[in-house]
C-alpha cells in the first residue's frame, strides 16, 4: 500500500493545486507529471507500430517513415481549433467564468468535429498523390498509401481524442486523459500484432476446423490505431457531457456558433500555422530524404520515433507552461506565468542534456530494438540511425527552452509568435541547412540540420520572450454573451 500510495501522490487534480498562487514549481511538476505519463502513451502508438513493422520488413518501416508526416499534417491543419479551446478554457478557468469556460469547450468540439470530417475526407482522396511528390518509392508507395487511408477514414476519432485532451489540460485537469489513453494503448499495442500477421487457431474437434484471420501487414496497424482512439474518443465523450471530471460540454452549447468560430480561428489559426509549419518541415526533409536509399528512410523514420520519445518531457512541461501562463493571465498575475516558464526552460534543459549525453553514448542499441535482426540490411539501418541519434544528441536540451518559451506564448493567446519561432527554425533554418548540406555531406548534412537549428530555435525564443510583448494578452476581456438566446446558451450554471 505505501508503494501505491507514493505513485498516487506524484499525481493530483485540479481540485488539489492551485495554478494561480503559492509556488512555482510544484503546481507546475503536478500538472505536467500526468501530461508526460500521457505523452508517453500517446508515443507508445507510433512505437508500436514501428516496433511491429520493422518485424515484419524494411519496405513497411520505411512506409511508416512517410505515413506519420502526412498524418501530423492531417491533424495540425485543424489542431488550432484544439489550441484555442485549451486556451479558453484556461484564462476563463482562472478568471473563475465557468460558463464561458463550457461554452468555449462545447463550441471546440464542434468546430473540431467538422474539421476533421473535412481533412479526413481530402486526405483519403489525396493520399497517393501527396507521398508520390514526396518521394515515396514503388515498394513502399503502396504500403504507405494503404496505412494513410485507413487512419484518413479514422481522422474523426484521432483528431476528436486530441481535442479532449486539450479541453481537459486547459481546465487543469492532466489525469484523466492520462488515464484514459493508457486503456486506449494497451489495447492498440495488443491488436497490432494480430493485425498486422494475422493469427490462425486450430480447434481439436473434428466438427470445429480452423479459426483464421488474414494478415494484413501495414493496413492492420492503421485500423488497430483507429479502433483504439474510437473507443478513447467515446469515453472522452462521456466523461465530458458528465461534467464530474474537468470541463464540461453542453449538448445547447453545440449548435455552430459562426461569431465564436472567428474568435477560434483568430486564435487557432497561428496554432495551426505553427503545427502546419512543423508538419511540412517533416515532409520537406522527406523529400530530401526519400533521394536516398529506402535503409536511410527507414533510419530517418527509427530515428525520429526515438526523438519523440525524449521530447516528452519538453512537450508536457510546455503544455504545463501553456495552462499556467494561461490560467494566470485570466487571474491578472502575468508575472507568475513568467517565472513558469523560467523555471520550465532551466529544468528541461538540464534533463534533456543529460539524456542526450545517455543517447550519444549507446546510439546502436536504441535504434537496434526497432529493427528486426533478421529483416535484409538490418546492420545498415543500425549503423545509419545511430549516426543520427549522435548528431543531434547533444542537441536536446536546447529542445527544451523552445518549447517552455513558446508553451508560454501559446497559454497567453500569443500563438501568432509561437508559429513564427517554429516555422523558423523549421522552415528557414532547419530545412534549407538540410538541402545544401546534402551536397558534400550526403545524409550527415540531414543530421546537422537538426543539431543545428535545436540550437537557434531555443536562442530566437528565449531572445523573443525577453522582449515581454505576450504580456499584453488578455482573452477573458472579449466574451460571448450567454444570455443571449441567439447563441443557443443559457445563463444557468448547471
Amino acid at each position: 500500500m505505501g508503494l501505491v500510495s507514493r505513485i498516487s501522490s506524484l499525481f493530483k487534480g485540479p481540485e488539489e493545486v492551485d495554478l494561480t498562487s503559492g509556488g512555482i514549481g510544484k503546481p507546475l511538476f503536478f500538472l505536467a507529471m500526468p501530461i508526460v505519463v500521457t505523452n508517453l502513451f500517446q508515443t507508445a502508438y507510433n512505437l508500436a507500430d514501428t516496433f511491429w513493422l520493422g518485424q515484419y520488413n524494411t519496405d513497411a518501416l520505411a512506409a511508416i517513415s512517410f505515413a506519420f508526416p502526412l498524418v501530423f499534417l492531417l491533424i495540425s491543419l485543424g489542431m488550432g481549433i484544439a489550441v484555442a479551446g485549451s486556451i479558453l478554457v484556461a484564462q476563463y478557468t482562472g478568471a473563475n467564468q465557468k460558463r464561458e469556460a463550457e461554452y468555449a469547450a462545447s463550441q471546440s468540439v464542434t468546430f473540431a468535429a467538422i474539421a476533421s470530417l473535412v481533412l479526413g475526407v481530402v486526405g483519403y482522396f489525396g493520399v497517393d498523390t501527396f507521398l508520390s511528390l514526396m518521394g515515396a518509392s514503388d515498394d513502399v508507395l503502396p504500403m504507405a498509401t494503404d496505412y494513410m487511408e485507413v487512419i484518413s477514414l479514422g481522422l474523426l476519432f484521432m483528431f476528436g481524442f486530441a481535442i479532449f485532451i486539450s479541453l481537459m489540460r486547459g481546465s487543469g485537469d492532466t489525469i484523466t486523459p492520462m488515464l484514459v489513453m493508457f486503456g486506449s494503448v494497451v489495447l492498440n499495442i495488443i491488436l497490432d500484432p494480430f493485425l498486422i500477421f494475422g493469427w490462425t487457431v486450430v480447434e481439436n474437434a473434428p466438427l470445429v476446423g480452423t479459426i483464421s484471420f488474414p494478415e494484413l501487414g501495414i493496413q492492420g496497424a492503421a485500423i488497430a490505431t483507429v479502433f483504439s482512439r474510437a473507443l478513447a474518443l467515446l469515453v472522452g465523450l462521456v466523461i465530458m457531457f458528465r461534467g464530474n471530471h474537468g470541463i464540461q460540454i453542453n449538448l445547447r452549447d453545440m449548435l455552430p456558433d459562426l461569431a465564436y468560430l472567428r474568435r477560434l480561428f483568430r486564435i487557432g489559426l497561428p496554432a495551426s500555422i505553427e503545427g502546419t509549419g512543423r508538419a511540412l518541415s517533416m515532409n520537406l526533409l522527406l523529400v530530401i530524404v526519400a533521394m536516398f536509399p529506402d535503409t536511410v528512410v527507414a533510419a530517418y523514420g527509427i530515428g525520429t520515433r526515438v526523438f519523440s520519445v525524449v521530447f516528452l518531457p519538453a512537450i508536457a512541461v510546455a503544455r504545463g507552461v501553456e495552462t499556467m501562463t494561461g490560467q494566470n493571465m485570466g487571474a491578472g498575475k502575468p508575472d507568475r506565468a513568467e517565472q513558469a516558464a523560467g523555471l520550465a526552460a532551466k529544468v528541461l534543459f538540464g534533463v534533456l542534456t543529460v539524456a542526450g549525453i545517455l543517447v550519444f553514448l549507446v546510439p546502436e542499441p536504441i535504434v537496434s530494438v526497432f529493427v528486426g535482426a533478421d529483416q535484409e540490411n538490418a546492420a545498415e539501418v543500425v549503423s545509419i540511425g545511430a549516426e543520427f541519434l549522435r548528431y543531434v544528441a547533444l542537441s536536446f536540451g536546447f529542445i527544451g527552452i523552445m518549447r517552455a518559451y513558446t508553451g508560454s506564448f501559446r497559454g497567453a493567446g500569443k500563438t501568432l509568435t509561437a508559429a513564427a519561432i517554429s516555422v523558423l527554425m523549421l522552415g528557414v533554418i532547419r530545412f534549407p541547412i538540410a538541402w545544401f548540406a546534402t551536397g558534400p555531406f550526403g545524409e550527415t548534412g540531414i543530421w546537422l540540420a537538426f543539431a543545428v537549428s535545436n540550437v537557434i530555435g531555443a536562442a530566437i525564443a528565449y531572445a523573443w520572450y525577453r522582449r515581454g510583448t505576450w504580456r499584453g494578452s488578455d482573452l477573458t476581456e472579449s466574451k460571448v454573451d450567454l444570455e443571449e438566446p441567439a447563441s443557443g446558451v443559457t445563463g444557468d450554471d448547471d
